[in-house]
């Protein structure tokens, strides 16, 4: 297992936004983390990847305790996150936007460069490697923010809604995008909204409500939950 979360718990005042939130990511895997608005998942993502401290539970990664580490120590161990507003150096062009992401590795340039010419190959940027990053649409900007995030050689990926605002087309090759990354050996964990998405690409799922863990399983048995379509999916997802 190359993540478990255990009883992690984070208030904003005296308001709790994650309840003992408990679960485990096995290497390799896809896991999505669905639920409504609120529920917790940003405040779940930003207490794994290390900018916010939990006030109780604990994160092992790689079987090594990191409840302890700062966000840029958690990204030079191989865990990593991107986030749902992309804001790319929007002067720079895409190769030096994804070079910022590989001199977390190095300090020499032209392994910077390498690296960061491979993921730009693997995301589909290859083609716009020259193109400052303020002209590119948002489907390219959120490919590179993927490539910039996988610059860094991460072991475990967390992807904040890079689905959001595409179009059908861009969803099936963003969709397309994360099964060539999980086969270059890198674990996902995908906050999404769009269910079919979701649904499709993930081995199982994660349900948040209210700051507390509901559900957790395949797609179909989440699916299924009536705590799920009562809190999230609603009667008419099971009658779709």
């Amino acid at each position: 297992m190359i993540l478990r979360a255990e009883n992690l718990t984070k208030f904003f005042g005296g308001l709790a936004a994650l309840k003992e939130v408990s679960f485990g990511i096995e290497e390799g895997e896809i896991l999505g983390l669905i639920g409504p608005n609120g529920a917790g998942k940003t405040t779940l993502f930003n207490v794994v990847s290390g900018f916010f401290r939990p006030d109780r539970g604990r994160v092992v990664f790689a079987d090594e305790p990191i409840t302890q580490l700062k966000a840029p120590q958690r990204c030079r161990i191989g865990l990593v996150r991107t986030f749902q507003v992309v804001k790319p150096f929007g002067n720079l062009t895409v190769l030096q936007n994804v070079m910022v992401g590989s001199f977390l590795r190095t300090a020499d340039p032209g392994f910077a460069r390498e690296r960061a010419l491979e993921a730009m190959e693997l995301v589909g940027l290859s083609g716009r490697r020259d193109t400052a990053a303020k002209s590119l649409t948002i489907s390219d900007r959120k490919r590179l923010e993927v490539a910039r995030a996988l610059a860094t050689r991460p072991r475990l990926l967390l992807l904040d809604e890079v689905m959001a605002g595409l179009n059908p087309t861009e969803l099936a090759q963003m969709l397309d995008l994360f099964k060539r990354i999980r086969s270059h050996g890198v674990t996902l964990l995908v906050i999404e909204h769009i269910m079919a998405a979701i649904m499709t690409i993930s081995e199982r799922l994660l349900v948040l409500h209210h700051g507390e863990k509901i559900a957790e399983g395949t797609p179909k048995d989440v699916a299924a939950d009536k705590r799920v379509v009562d809190a999230y999916l609603g009667e008419e997802y099971l009658l779709a």
